[in-house]
């Protein structure tokens, strides 16, 4: 991933807008209040044959009252660092400001090819204006461009992709399995993310909120490569407070949908609650593989009981679902986060595993022999064949005489069974029943 480009700029002048253009997709949440954007958000674009990485940034100020100014500051520094280009947006309706000359200066001190967007400027009238920009002392030309309706934007990336060390690849994450934490909002999401990479990848405060976009991380561990997903909290719909947070909860429900496994992570003090059982449902409808981790287990006073009861509570909200691995955690001490992603990995192999159809029914048909399928109504019910079938999770296809007279108990039956012999730990199982 050579070929990087970072988005800078104070806030408010259009840097998400820019970015979800050149990913095409609505990725980033955009709104007129300043400081939406707080972490560092990445995505994939391509211009004339040139693949790339693209970092969007929260706003650049100092001496601001927002209190997330100085972890946005550090996050903005991080990727300037990380780019191979940088993109200085600016704004055409506001001029040239005290805030762009300060960091003119601090892009200067990093010595990248610095590509200075004038943005809004949406007329010939305000595309004369970007000229006022050459006073930031920046030896790059000024682009005039429009975020919002795209003009200028192949101007500038013209000249950017000149400067990249490489093709690029295409998709960098083609094939590579998707972890998301989901959680309700403060239950350590973004610190179990930054402690399994030892780097401050999202800002973590105590108020709830704090990340609002979904975060995707490249992530090698246990000679595996994978992305991780950090999420904005999820809480129920009557206690969403405004549109920023209406569109991250939107965000972190799509990227549930778009992962391979869900970490689902709960708060120990506070337990498992409905909307942790409603997270997992929808994880479950999906198809998603899962792992339940119990954070802040450090803080839970112990005897050698405690864990089985909690597990057992867990179980009994979550009931009929028992096939969900439960691991208790601590971010803070750094305990079983390391086991936490290594469970997850195992739940992706156990999603994408293919059983050898002769296994199957060797082992399958035996099982139904010694417990066949109860008679309806005199008939006897014959499953003849089993056979896996290609589909997003484990799906298994038991062709019989009578398929709809198999009851939902003994298709629990078969499903146990097949989990007992299989091991599908943390993975959704689907019978189909088909006539033969």
């Amino acid at each position: 991933m050579a070929n990087i480009v970072a988005i800078v700029g104070r806030p408010n002048v259009g840097k998400s807008t820019f970015f979800n253009r050149l990913v095409e997709k609505r990725q980033a949440i955009m709104d007129n209040e300043p400081g939406v954007t707080r972490d560092r958000h990445y995505g994939y674009a391509e211009w004339i044959g040139k693949f790339f990485t693209v970092i969007d940034t929260g706003g650049f100020v100092t001496g601001s009252e927002d209190k997330f100014e100085s972890e946005i500051r550090k996050q903005v520094k991080l990727a300037i660092d990380e780019a191979s280009v940088v993109i200085f947006m600016v704004d055409c309706r506001d001029g040239l400001t005290g805030f762009d000359k300060e960091f003119a200066n601090v892009l200067r001190a990093s010595k990248k090819p610095i590509f200075v967007a004038a943005n809004k400027a949406d007329t010939p009238d305000k595309s004369i204006l970007a000229a006022e920009f050459y006073g930031l002392g920046l030896d790059s030309e000024i682009f005039p461009i429009s975020a919002e309706n795209g003009g200028g934007t192949g101007e500038l990336l013209d000249e950017i992709v000149k400067v990249f060390p490489s093709e690029g690849t295409e998709d960098p994450e083609a094939g590579i399995p998707k972890i998301t934490i989901v959680g309700r909002p403060n239950v350590g999401k973004s610190s179990f993310l930054n402690a399994l990479l030892g780097t401050e990848r999202t800002i973590v405060t105590d108020e709830a909120g704090t990340t609002r976009d979904a975060i995707h991380t490249r992530y090698k561990l246990f000679g595996k490569d994978f992305i991780l997903v950090d999420t904005a909290g999820v809480r129920k719909k009557g206690k969403v407070k405004d549109d920023v947070e209406f569109y991250s909860v939107l965000r972190s429900l799509r990227a549930l949908e778009e992962s391979d496994v869900v970490i689902i992570v709960i708060d120990a003090e506070r337990g498992m609650e409905s909307q942790d059982v409603n997270l997992i449902a929808l994880a479950q409808r999906q198809g998603k593989g899962m792992v339940i981790m119990v954070n802040k287990w450090d803080l839970i006073e112990k005897d050698s009981k405690t864990s089985d009861k909690f597990k057992k509570d867990i179980l009994e909200k979550l009931a009929p679902i028992d096939y969900i691995p439960i691991i208790f955690a601590s971010v803070l001490e750094k305990q079983r986060i390391f086991q936490v992603v290594e469970k997850a990995v195992e739940v992706f192999d156990n999603k994408t595993k293919k059983v050898q159809t002769s296994k199957l029914n060797d082992i399958m048909l035996r099982e139904i022999e010694h417990y066949p399928p109860p008679s309806i109504k005199g008939k006897l019910i014959q499953i003849k064949y089993i056979t896996q079938v290609n589909a997003r999770f484990p799906s298994f296809a038991f062709f019989c005489n009578l398929p709809q007279y198999i009851q939902e108990s003994y298709q629990r039956y078969l499903e146990n069974k097949i989990r007992e012999h299989f091991t599908f730990e943390g993975v959704p199982v689907r019978l189909i029943f088909r006539k033969k």
